[in-house]
């Protein structure tokens, strides 16, 4: 994993990407930006990310990027986040939040683009996955933090 760290693969804004997604967990300061180009065929040509976050959060991001690379976007939609932290050899449970978050931006970014499309093939599910979901939750927490510090209140974010 730290060779993932210290070498990621795939990092940095991709240039005219089909779709982007981003994920994020603003306790724990990790963000993710996942990038994809797609081709006609509905394979995933190039992905890259960009990260904000600690070791696991990168290295889990460069290798779901390696992971997804000329795969169909059926099959990248049935990664999940356990096989991606056992593809890095492992994370204590407290960085498990790390895969779920990567894994969450993947699928957002195939759910945009099949939006973008206006056409859902059969196998996506109508209602957010629970990878999806905790994506969208964080972004809530982010905007709920971000308002209370525009407004000074920094004192009891265990309150909300």
């Amino acid at each position: 994993m730290l060779e993932l760290f210290r070498n990621p693969k795939n990092l940095g804004k991709m240039e005219n990407p089909t779709v982007s997604a981003t994920a994020g967990n603003p306790s724990c300061g990790d963000m993710i930006v996942f990038y994809l180009r797609i081709g006609d065929d509905e394979a995933i040509e190039d992905a890259s990310f960009e990260s904000y976050g600690c070791v696991a959060n990168i290295a889990i991001s460069s290798i779901l990027t390696e992971m997804v690379k000329g795969v169909n976007l059926r099959d990248a939609w049935s990664i999940s986040w356990k096989s991606v932290i056992e593809a890095v050899g492992g994370l204590p449970k407290v960085k498990f939040h790390c895969g779920i978050l990567a894994v969450g931006a993947l699928k957002r970014a195939i759910r945009t683009y099949y939006r973008i499309k206006d056409n859902s093939p059969n196998w996506l599910p109508e209602e957010p996955t629970f990878e999806e979901k905790q994506a969208l939750e964080e972004e809530e927490l982010a905007k709920i933090l971000s308002e209370r510090m525009k407004e000074g209140d920094t004192n009891e974010l265990g309150s909300m």
